[in-house]
């Protein structure tokens, strides 16, 4: 009887702890959401058991709240003390992409279990918080895009655990401090106002993580000036030592050296010069035996488009040792071509780097006449002569207003290059992963599903009409029309038959494949359904399949996207850039719902492309005709009743977000 009356007795006891904490718990939330204005939709019912308000999570025995997401909920004002403070046993705070102003209260250091803290997109202000800073489980924290300011505290490096340290876009001054912390993967300090030399410690990380503080320097960035060295103090003075008069007149020694020394400079100067000549002529010898060179150019005017393009690379490079085999190989032209230059021509082009990729380096090349192309330069192909020449006339023939069109190829042993036409609009990667400082234009939604639904309507012309694969989707090889910047072309397609299968994925590729993709390294129909898929989550998250911090979990985008679905938190999952946006809530959800069945891992369970092109044209049949869906006449719509070889149409499945 007395070990009942003990587990009883222990019992009560517990019971009453669990309650009184999420009473208190409770009382300090509803403290919370009514201090702060906020979406109506947000509010919490206080009838309601706390684990069940929506963006509150709590541990598996109901006793406590482990994690509490608000992100873009409208909040506006200041966190007030004893609310978010009193739930020690927090572990995910995310408020992100809110209106919340002041510091961070003090009681934060309660939070004795908090291992995630996303604030971004703020407008706290105030001195980095020691309430965080003394929370030493801290694995990611993210307080960029606010009014933070101060020095960055070497206490930081209390944080052993810490993961993530993202503090761009603020106003933190002073030096940096020496950051050693062996768990840190990424850290952004850029665009702030930090000066001095960066230290060693943290050299590692790209420069870009550096950029925007202009006072700011070491590597990676340039090197600091160290041959500056400062002028004694004004009020430090002293006479200066006294000058011995010298003779102005040189004696009859020194005017006899500086004679015979200035014979030996003249006579080295003409050798050299003699040298230099006879070099000059035999370059001009040889080089008249040999084809021309593809030289990187060094026009500003050409450099200065560089930076628009998503993901590129200012860098100027040379394209030499092309060889011609003693001309027999030529630029092989398909019909119908816009082009009149040949070869030589091409190489003596001036070019520059566009981006290099997985399958080789694509350049803006401006030929003589004033033509401009894009070459891309493949390397590390496989296949043989023939085998090229019979997948690019597959490739050549592909002819439809959102494909770009192959115009040209050059095979020899040592150089494959493709021509295409030059689209200086850019990319959707630039267009939508762009700066998103206060200068930005948005992305918005309109813009967004005509890039979407042209990009559909060009890989299903690819698996209908062309019988090809594309293999290689995603943002950066989606291109921009300059007219409208908005119809958009798929590039790229068709090329991974060349490599004997994929190349080594990078990440920013991986992010788009298919997982049965990774394993077999074979590209198919039903896998470029699921890269399409992932297009689509990145044009309604705003997020790139390869961001570090993705999701807060580090998961890939398909399934962070699910995750925050099955929470039944949809907001979250739009990008913050939409929410501005009235009465296109339904749209979204119904190109999210398209998006996660072409995501599914099981690839019969994946719709068609051409499925995928009806179902977003089904969105906008019941509106008055916007110029997205096409004509019942249009040709190229009328070939989509056809399915793509060896592969099964299906259904999508059914997703409620």
């Amino acid at each position: 009887m007395a070990p009942f009356a003990i587990f009883l007795f222990s019992f009560l006891i517990l019971h009453h702890r669990v309650t009184s904490d999420l009473t208190q718990e409770t009382q300090a939330l509803q403290t919370l959401i009514s201090k702060l204005r906020h979406d109506p939709r947000n509010s919490w019912n206080p009838s309601e058991f706390i684990c069940n308000w929506r963006g509150v999570t709590c541990d598996p025995t109901n006793s406590s709240v482990i994690s509490l997401r608000l992100p873009g909920a409208r909040l506006v004002g200041e966190i007030p003390s004893n609310t978010i403070g009193t739930l020690t046993h927090l572990r995910i705070l995310s408020l992100r992409s809110n209106a919340l102003t002041g510091g961070i209260p003090s009681d934060f250091s309660n939070l004795i279990s908090l291992r995630s803290v996303y604030l971004q997109n703020n407008n706290f202000s105030g001195e980095l918080p020691a309430s965080l800073i003394n929370t030493t489980g801290l694995e990611h924290l993210d307080l960029s895009g606010n009014d933070f300011s101060g020095e960055i505290p070497f206490s930081v490096n209390n944080l052993n655990k810490l993961t993530n340290l993202l503090l761009q876009n603020n106003a933190f001054s002073g030096e940096l401090p020496s950051i050693n912390v062996e768990s840190l993967l990424d850290l952004n300090v850029a665009n702030n106002k930090l000066n001095g030399s960066i230290p060693t410690s943290l050299s590692k990380f790209p420069a870009t993580a550096f950029s925007g503080n202009v006072n700011l320097c070491g590597d990676p960035l340039p090197s600091c000036n160290t041959t500056f060295f400062p002028s004694p103090p004004p009020s430090i003075v002293s006479e200066p030592p006294p000058v011995r008069k010298k003779s102005n007149k040189l004696s009859t020694g020194a005017i006899t050296a500086i004679a015979v020394g200035s014979a030996l400079i003249l006579a080295l100067l003409l050798l050299i010069l003699l040298l230099c000549v006879r070099k000059k002529t035999t370059q001009r010898t040889q080089k008249s035996k040999q084809a021309p060179k593809f030289h990187a150019g060094t026009s500003p005017a050409a450099a200065g488009i560089l930076p628009a393009m998503a993901g590129t690379s200012s860098e100027k490079e040379d394209l030499t040792g092309v060889s011609t085999e003693g001309g027999r190989n030529k630029l092989v032209f398909f019909d119908g071509g816009i082009y009149g230059f040949d070869l030589e021509d091409l190489l003596r082009a001036s070019a520059e780097v566009l981006g290099k990729g997985s399958v080789g380096t694509s350049y803006k090349a401006v030929l003589e006449e004033g033509t401009t192309v894009v070459v891309k330069r493949l390397k590390d192909v496989t296949a043989t002569k023939k085998e090229f020449e019979l997948q690019m006339e597959v490739v050549g023939k592909m002819k439809n207003e959102n494909v770009v069109p192959l115009r040209a190829y050059y095979y020899s042993k040592d150089e494959k290059l493709l021509v295409f036409d030059y689209l200086p609009a850019g990319s959707l990667s630039a267009l939508l992963h762009g700066s998103r400082g206060s200068g930005r234009t948005p992305l918005d939604w309109d813009h967004r599903m005509r890039i979407a639904l042209c990009a559909a309507r060009g890989v299903a012309y690819l698996h209908v009409v062309g019988k090809v694969v594309h293999g290689n989707i995603k943002s950066s090889n989606i291109l921009l029309q300059q007219d409208t910047n908005r119809d958009a072309s798929v590039s790229d397609f068709g090329l991974n038959t060349l490599f004997g299968g994929l190349s080594t994925p990078n990440n920013r590729v991986t992010g788009y494949r298919a997982p049965e993709v990774l394993e077999s390294r074979k590209a198919t129909f039903k896998s470029d359904v699921y890269s399409f898929g992932v297009l689509l989550l990145e044009l309604l998250t705003g997020k790139a399949p390869n961001q570090a911090s993705l999701g807060e979990e580090g998961i890939d985008l398909p399934r962070w996207v699910q995750s925050v679905v099955r929470e039944e938190w949809t907001a979250e999952v739009f990008d913050v850039e939409l929410m501005r946006y009235q009465n296109i809530e339904e749209e979204m959800v119904q190109l999210l719902q398209i998006a996660m069945a072409c995501v599914s891992t099981v690839p019969d369970q994946r719709p068609a492309m051409q499925e995928v092109v009806r179902m977003m044209e089904d969105m906008n049949r019941a509106e008055t005709d916007d110029g997205l869906r096409q004509s019942s006449d249009d040709p190229s719509k009328e070939s989509y009743s056809h399915t793509p070889p060896t592969e099964t149409r299906n259904s999508p499945a059914t997703i409620t977000p």
